[in-house]
């Protein structure tokens, strides 16, 4: 039996690829923005080639479904690709499911990937797949719209379990008719088991499901079923090595990263098994050539040919950077920061310091490669671990401007939103970034690091005389002189809560900017989360007696004694490895 599934038939299916970088696919939707997309190392064409090398070694032509804003960013990839007689086919411009758009936004959306494909490709653009979720029976409109636009076929419908049904014939290869124009569908290729509809054509599903039984199954569809197998993988699907997105919940960890090692060999079966070939050449239809018009210049282009004021004229500005063991980030970090002294570069003049806070893996070092020889970037390292508010300190010292800007090395807090934060400073000694602020919010954040922000911020504002809604933030703009002489005790994650508590008992204005707050993407979060209950009550403690000593106060020295029972009970709790 096993010699039967090992001989080549002549009859051709469908091969298709996903163009598109490991942080861009829909698992990570909630946690990556595309706007954010920039950020992180690319390993698109280094995993492009390796598809190109296994396609070539085969012998295999394939439809490429690419985003338009990989062919923006990326034309000459998408350029090789067609070079080496592969067809370009668009998955919209942005990662996006069609329940996303109405279908005003899915014209557009179309329009605008189709014109990005073109001029990176040169070639005409006549097939679809969605970026993100098949289409279910409530999408079909979708298939009107693309049939308006002209597209020879779509490959978007994906009959899982029972969702067509009622419609057994969506399984396969059909047409679909929309007045005058008619559009091929191609859909993913499944496995009728007890009336549900099991995929099969690749992906996820071949690095899930055991090869012996899918090899059998696929083998069972050449023979019995005269519609082509449509068979389809991704470009970093090949990338066994690449970053690990941290924050993802188990399952999306497993749909994601389990069995990254097992595609190409899989992959490498099938191809030499059977014969392949893409969407258009299947249909018998040419790649034509096109020549795209140029268009309205894009926004980079628009903002280069506008000449920045000249450098007196723009404000000094110091970015304050804490980082501990931050290896990982630090890339990331790079292409942020990169962006935000572009976005700047109009009205400020941006100097960053790094202070490496006694790390004991390579972030000094990295430090140095990515940062040392940029006359703009100062790099200071503690020979030992001192917390992140002293790490700060250190930045506020070392900085020479009066507007100094402290930010996370995760960037859990959107650098590029300082622009509007400056401003704030005013007549104000601090701006805080404050998510919890009504016009704020948090996205992905663990329920435990939320009740633990929220509630210390609760009693900061039952302590101090200043009322806002996030104390805890790392995220601040800082009028230096009124804030580098606080004689800080806590020299960790309480330093920045208590900067805020010493600044506004001497007089000091703080003005809160609402922001949003976001899981940490890449590396592990280094607050120590039992042992900072311990260490607020402690400061509370010590914040509200300052206040008294300062102005009497029955309700403060309550507070203040409760605040010191809670310490003493939490300190007995914890645990010595804590």
């Amino acid at each position: 039996m096993t010699a039967a599934f090992d001989s080549v038939a002549p009859r051709r299916h469908v091969l298709t690829v996903g163009l598109e970088d490991y942080f861009q696919v829909g698992s990570f939707q909630q946690l990556i923005q595309a706007r954010q997309w920039h950020r992180f190392e690319t390993r698109l064409e280094r995993n492009t080639l390796q598809a190109l090398k296994l396609l070539d070694e085969h012998g295999v032509k394939a439809t490429f479904f690419v985003l338009g804003w990989i062919a923006h960013n990326y034309p000459d990839i998408v350029r090789e690709v067609a070079s080496r007689g592969h067809e370009i086919a668009s998955k919209g411009y942005y990662h996006r499911s069609i329940r996303q758009m109405s279908p005003a936004e899915f014209r557009d959306d179309l329009r605008r990937a189709r014109e990005a494909l073109e001029r990176a490709s040169g070639k005409q653009v006549v097939g679809y797949r969605v970026a993100h979720e098949w289409f279910t029976p409530q999408d079909l409109w979708a298939l009107d719209v693309l049939a308006q636009e002209e597209y020879l076929y779509d490959s978007s419908i994906g009959p899982l379990f029972r969702r067509f049904a009622h419609e057994p014939y969506r399984r396969f290869l059909h047409t679909h008719t929309s007045g005058q124009r008619r559009l091929w569908e191609f859909p993913l290729s499944s496995v009728s088991l007890l009336g549900w509809h099991i995929p099969i054509a690749g992906g996820n599903y071949f690095r899930q499901f055991p090869h012996t039984v899918l090899r059998r199954v696929v083998h069972h569809w050449h023979e019995h079923n005269d519609a082509p197998f449509v068979m389809y993988f991704h470009v970093w699907e090949l990338d066994r090595d690449q970053p690990n997105i941290t924050a993802t919940p188990l399952l999306t960890r497993i749909r994601h990263y389990r069995n990254l090692g097992k595609m190409s060999w899989v992959l490498a079966h099938y191809l030499s098994k059977y014969r392949f070939t893409g969407v258009a050449d299947y249909l018998g239809v040419p790649q034509v050539e096109v020549v795209p018009s140029h268009g309205p210049a894009s926004a980079t282009l628009v903002a280069a040919a506008i000449a920045p004021r000249e450098q007196a004229d723009r404000v000094p500005v110091t970015v304050v950077v804490p980082c501990y063991n931050e290896e990982v980030v630090l890339p990331y970090l790079s292409r942020t920061l990169d962006s935000l002294a572009a976005a700047m570069a109009g009205r400020y003049v941006l100097r960053f310091v790094f202070v490496d806070d006694g790390s004991a893996d390579e972030t000094w070092q990295m430090l140095n490669d990515l940062f040392a020889a940029r006359g703009d970037c100062t790099l200071v390292h503690h020979p030992r671990n001192q917390g992140a508010g002293a790490a700060i300190l250190t930045g506020l010292r070392r900085a020479d401007t009066e507007i100094v800007c402290s930010i996370d090395c995760d960037c859990t807090y959107d650098p590029l939103e300082l622009p509007q934060m400056i401003p704030l400073l005013g007549e104000n000694d601090l701006v805080t970034g404050s998510p919890y602020h009504q016009q704020g919010g948090v996205r992905n954040v663990s329920a435990f690091r939320l009740l633990l922000s929220r509630g210390a911020s609760f009693l900061y504002r039952g302590v101090l005389p200043v009322k806002l809604a996030t104390y805890t933030s790392f995220f601040r703009v800082y009028r230096r002189s009124a804030v580098v002489d606080l004689p800080l005790r806590e020299r960790g994650f309480l330093g920045v809560a208590e900067m805020i508590g010493l600044l506004v008992l001497r007089g000091g204005r703080v003005v809160e900017y609402p922001t949003v707050l976001q899981v940490r993407i890449l590396g592990r979060s280094k607050l120590p989360k039992v042992r900072t209950i311990a260490g607020h009550l402690a400061l509370l403690g010590r914040l509200a007696w300052l206040r008294i000593s300062r102005r009497g106060s029955g309700r403060l020295m309550a507070l203040c004694l409760l605040l010191h029972a809670g310490v003493l009970a939490v300190s007995r709790a914890l645990p010595a490895s804590s």
